[in-house]
This record gives C-alpha cells, sequence and structure tokens, in this order.
C-alpha cells in the first residue's frame, strides 16, 4: 500500500513529489502518480523513480492518501469514476487532498460522500522551487491527524498552514496564491524605472531582485513591525522618503487593497460557478 498517490501529474504534483523524496519524508517506493500524458509519466518516472499509471483507479486502490492534482474543469470527471468503483476501493478508509482551485469541500465531499476525510488546500507557484506559502482546511469527515499528514506534504516545499473557516481560502487565493504576480510586477516596475533612470536593463533587474530578497530576508527575521522598518530606511528630508510621498500620493496602499479585494472576489465567484 502506497502511503501517497497523485491523480494528476503536472508541475505541482512534480514539485510536492520531489520535496517530499529529497526531503525523505517519503521513499519514492511509497507514492504513485497517475497522468494521462505518457510524456509526463516518463519525465515523472525517469526523475524521481516513483511509480506511474495512466489509471487513477489503481491510484486509489493502492494509496492511503489520494492528492487530487487535476485542474477544476477536470474534477467533476475525476470523481465521478472514483464515485462509481467506490465499493472496489473503500472511499470511506481514505483521506483525499485537493489542490484544485475554486472547488469546495461541499463540492469534493458531495462526490465522495458527506463523511468523506477531505482536506481542500490553496497552494502557490513558487512551491515549484521549494519556496511555497500554502493554505488548507479539512472537512468534519477528516481528523485532526488527516491534517497533520497534509502539513507534512505542503511543509515539504515551503511553508504551510491549517486554516478553519474555509471562506479564508478567497483572501488567501487572492494573497498568496496571486501574489507572487504582485512581485514580478513590482520588479518589473522597478526595474523599468531604473532602466529610465540609466541603469542597463539587465542589471537593473538584478539589483531589484537582490534588494527585494534582502529586504524580505531582514523584515522575516526582524522583530520590528514593517512600519518601524521603513522609518528606519526613510530618512528625514532623503530619497526614501521623497519616493514614499509619491507612493502615498498616487494612493498605493489604496490600489494594493483594491486588488486584493478584486482578486479575492473573483475567487469567491469562481468557486460559486464550479
Amino acid at each position: 500500500m502506497k502511503k501517497l498517490g497523485f491523480i494528476g501529474g503536472g508541475n505541482m504534483a512534480e514539485a510536492l513529489a520531489r520535496g517530499l523524496v529529497e526531503r525523505k519524508i517519503f521513499k519514492p517506493a511509497e507514492l504513485i502518480v497517475s497522468d494521462v500524458d505518457a510524456g509526463r509519466r516518463r519525465k515523472i518516472n525517469r526523475a524521481l523513480k516513483i511509480a506511474v499509471t495512466d489509471d487513477n483507479l489503481e491510484v486509489v486502490r493502492e494509496s492511503r492518501a489520494v492528492l487530487l492534482a487535476v485542474k477544476p474543469q477536470q474534477i467533476d470527471e475525476v470523481l465521478t469514476g472514483v464515485a462509481a468503483a467506490d465499493r472496489n476501493l473503500h472511499l470511506q478508509d481514505k483521506l483525499f487532498i485537493s489542490i484544485a482551485a475554486g472547488i469546495t469541500i461541499v463540492r469534493l465531499t458531495g462526490a465522495l460522500g458527506a463523511k468523506a476525510r477531505v482536506i481542500r488546500v490553496m497552494p502557490n507557484a513558487p512551491a515549484m522551487v521549494g519556496r511555497g506559502m500554502a493554505a488548507l482546511v479539512r472537512s468534519k469527515g477528516a481528523s485532526k491527524n488527516d491534517e497533520a499528514f497534509a502539513l507534512r506534504i505542503f511543509l515539504a516545499v515551503g511553508d504551510a498552514v491549517a486554516l478553519k473557516d474555509e471562506a479564508l481560502l478567497d483572501p488567501v487565493t487572492a494573497l498568496s496564491g496571486s501574489g507572487p504576480a504582485y512581485v514580478y510586477l513590482f520588479v518589473k516596475a522597478l526595474a523599468d524605472a531604473a532602466a529610465n533612470e540609466g541603469i542597463p536593463r539587465d542589471l537593473a533587474i538584478r539589483m531589484a531582485l537582490k534588494t527585494v530578497e534582502g529586504a524580505e530576508y531582514n523584515m522575516r527575521m526582524s522583530k520590528l513591525q514593517p512600519e518601524e522598518l521603513i522609518r528606519i530606511v526613510a530618512s528625514r528630508g532623503g530619497t526614501t522618503e521623497a519616493a514614499l510621498k509619491r507612493f502615498a500620493a498616487a494612493g498605493f496602499s489604496d490600489i494594493v487593497a483594491a486588488a486584493v479585494h478584486a482578486a479575492a472576489d473573483r475567487s469567491r465567484e469562481l468557486g460559486r460557478n464550479f
């Protein structure tokens, strides 16, 4: 019996499997992955020495826990196929972990059974380089041990937290799910502005990235609040103060708040549509 099976062998599933193997949380022999794409199966098998198959039911049958790593548009087909074979698969004994965006716990338990052990997770793209941030919520049928098991999986590729309120996954999506794009946009804007001031663009990007990396590390290691860290850099009458006044005049904080709100609203809308 495998400890964990993946239905869907895309980039996120591969990153999670790699993190689990490289951190020695699971052995390759304890994992299995299904995917319709033969190329993906070969890639995962060659890179990680994990068993692969094109049969989703084989994954469910042979695994104690199943991670649903398929696109939201595919989830109904997958769940229908699994539920149809329930008697042979003993679904009540399985833990199901879903990273399908927008697919609610009610939607998952509606297919797998009201008492199904289900955990819904919102990961983010930096998990693919081992620097992810994930938030998860468990169903009523899932136990604290199930929650701890899921946390171990996502801690293998970054950080992870357990939440009690599923509604919080919409603002989580707006913050950490969509957040990497905000950072990319800010770095691009910094580099573009520096290039306009005469710094070669490649150098401007390099300097902007290192500035963001250093500021992030300093902020994470410091016991000071963000406002205090800003004051340390922004000397009265200095260059930083001049820049911060422009940010304030343009409503920078309001723009960020509006953007996060728009993303959270869209997440709620997608959840309703799915």
